[in-house]
């Protein structure tokens, strides 16, 4: 059923784990390093991802022998790590930004569809109704899509400041809600 709480709240918890607004500093290299980024295939590809691990991951995780449940705690505690990453600006996840890559990789993956976002839509499937979560995921992509297009025009408004400020805001959210997941799935 469609519950617009709910899809507010999955729409900023992806918003928070993909991070496309703390990532334009890296977007911005990658583009000065390989040239024209493709807005569109980046955000296909990601989105397909999303897609496959949205539809078949639960399945996958019961090929493997792992509940709903304890795939959620494992997510919160990456979504917590990502979250203290983004406030202590040090990397613990590692992103080989290989120049030759190109849109796919490393922007589609693991920029934007990620293990972090990957995890948090299989985390929110134990809390949230799916149509939620997909409502959730395709708005994501419209912002990404939307910021992978003016890049440029985002860093010049924000500057590095206004960069670093959003990052780490949403840094605090991002922990806030794996503590949420954590706390939620515990004891299920």
């Amino acid at each position: 059923m469609i519950n617009a709480k709910e899809i507010i709240t999955v729409t900023f918890t992806l918003f928070a784990v993909i991070d496309i607004i703390g990532s334009i500093p890296i977007v911005v290299n990658l583009r000065e390093k390989i040239g024209h980024i493709q807005s569109e295939i980046a955000t296909l590809v990601a989105g397909l991802l999303m897609t496959i691990f949205f539809f078949v991951g639960e399945q996958f995780l019961n090929v493997l022998g792992i509940d709903i449940h304890s795939f959620a705690l494992a997510g919160s505690i990456v979504i917590f790590i990502i979250g203290l990453e983004m406030i202590l600006g040090r990397d613990l996840f590692k992103v080989d930004p290989d120049p030759r890559s190109g849109s796919i990789v490393p922007i589609a993956f693991p920029i934007i569809a990620g293990s972090g976002t990957l995890t948090t839509i299989m985390s929110l499937k134990s809390e949230f109704d799916a149509v939620n979560i997909y409502i959730g995921i395709l708005i994501n992509l419209i912002f990404v899509y939307l910021v992978l297009k003016s890049t440029n025009r985002i860093e010049a408004i924000l500057g590095k400041g206004g960069l670093l400020v959003v990052r780490k805001f949403f840094g605090v959210i991002l922990i806030a809600i794996a503590v949420k997941i954590f706390k939620n799935n515990l004891f299920v």
